[in-house]
């Protein structure tokens, strides 16, 4: 099966967000699977060598990018970005179908020819000196290519499925062994789950963004830390960083409780029918919210001290970053010392420069990037 083929299938359906990069492949949906590395027939005019499958799906997805952050975006995801001029052939192709991605290796997978229907009756044969026969794949060279979608290990793997009723089931045992008493009512050395735990454990969170429920990113409430509820939403929405003390002195009227920030989606689906951009719901304080608030926080910027999550309703930190995403912002030249703490969680390290604030704009972007991925695994 030509991967180009299935690329161009999926955009047509309007599908290209079922296209997913796990580790050293490229999952289309539940159909098909291909290496990453897998060149294509989509070539450079400059070299002449053949883009991978890696490439040509990241500019699918990515196309509505300018083209230097979507080059940004490449580099930052170690994907080989496509070059400007041969945007234009690769879209076309892609949108219109336009056959203008000639491959001269016929051992490229996207210069087979398309299967033959079967027939219902016994094929004529073939001639006994058959033209180019010797050009030709042969089949060893075809199953070469060949790779298993799924073992019996994969069909193992429970990613997508809703345990949610089980959790339910288990924490209603527990609560009838808690309220029983006797003997079956065995104390629990572990820690209990809260309501607003059962909150964030339900799945598909994300999903309801179009449907008026608004996200929430946390940040530190103490002002050592570099993103702060006074310069999170220039960062975040800007690309630009501004010291909070600036910040503090232009903004009139004290601390707001929470900020609004806004941000088309790097794959537009995301943010509704008429590709608007998604709010997000900035706030510093998680001691103000409530059970269900905790099912909409998809984020947080971490400072580095463990007195950060006193009023999370989570256990340690294995969880707390299992649920959320967490970042850590930094100079580039700041100590390594600094983010010892740090380099103990699941979080992202983001490094900005002190003086260059032109690079702001490709950590916000990286940001953004981790986000998104990370919110598209919720759903």
């Amino acid at each position: 099966m030509d991967p180009l083929a299935v690329l161009r299938d999926y955009a047509d359906r309007g599908d290209l967000d079922k296209i997913i990069f796990s580790g050293d492949d490229i999952l289309f949906g539940s159909d098909y699977s291909f290496p990453a590395s897998t060149p294509t027939a989509f070539t450079s005019k400059q070299s002449g060598r053949p883009y991978p499958l890696s490439a040509a799906v990241f500019l699918a997805q990515h196309n509505d990018l300018k083209h230097t952050d979507f080059i940004q975006a490449a580099r930052l995801r170690r994907i080989p970005p496509v070059s400007l001029p041969d945007r234009k052939t690769f879209l076309d192709f892609l949108r219109y179908g336009h056959n203008s991605l000639p491959s001269a290796d016929p051992l490229l997978p996207s210069s087979f020819p398309p299967q033959e229907p079967l027939l219902q009756h016994p094929p004529s044969p073939p001639p006994e000196d058959p033209v180019g026969a010797d050009d030709a794949p042969t089949a060893a060279q075809i199953r070469a290519q060949e790779r298993p979608f799924k073992d019996r290990n994969s069909l193992l793997d429970a990613r997508g499925r809703d345990f949610h009723a089980l959790l339910t089931s288990a924490l209603r045992r527990q609560d009838e062994l808690r309220k029983g008493g006797g003997k079956d009512a065995a104390p629990s050395s572990r820690h209990e789950p809260s309501a607003a735990a059962v909150a964030m454990a339900k799945p598909k969170v994300e999903k309801t963004l179009g449907e008026g429920v608004v996200p929430i990113i946390l940040v530190p409430s103490a002002s050592q830390t570099l993103i702060t509820i006074y310069n999170v939403k220039e960062f975040l929405e800007d690309g630009v960083f501004v010291p909070s003390e600036e910040r503090m002195r232009a903004m009139k009227g004290g601390k707001p409780e929470s900020v609004t920030v806004q941000k088309k989606l790097i794959r537009g689906e995301r943010a509704g029918a008429a590709g608007g951009a998604v709010s997000f719901e900035v706030r510093d304080k998680p001691a103000s919210l409530k059970a269900d608030d905790w099912g909409r926080v998809v984020a947080v910027f971490v400072l580095g001290k463990e007195w950060q999550f006193k009023d999370w309703p989570f256990k340690d930190h294995v969880e707390i970053f299992n649920r959320v995403i967490g970042f850590y912002v930094r100079f580039e030249d700041d100590s390594v010392e600094a983010a010892k703490v740090v380099k103990q969680w699941n979080v992202k390290i983001i490094s900005i420069s002190k003086n260059k604030r032109h690079q702001d704009r490709t950590a916000a972007l990286e940001v953004w990037e981790r986000l998104e991925e990370f919110m598209r695994a919720r759903t």
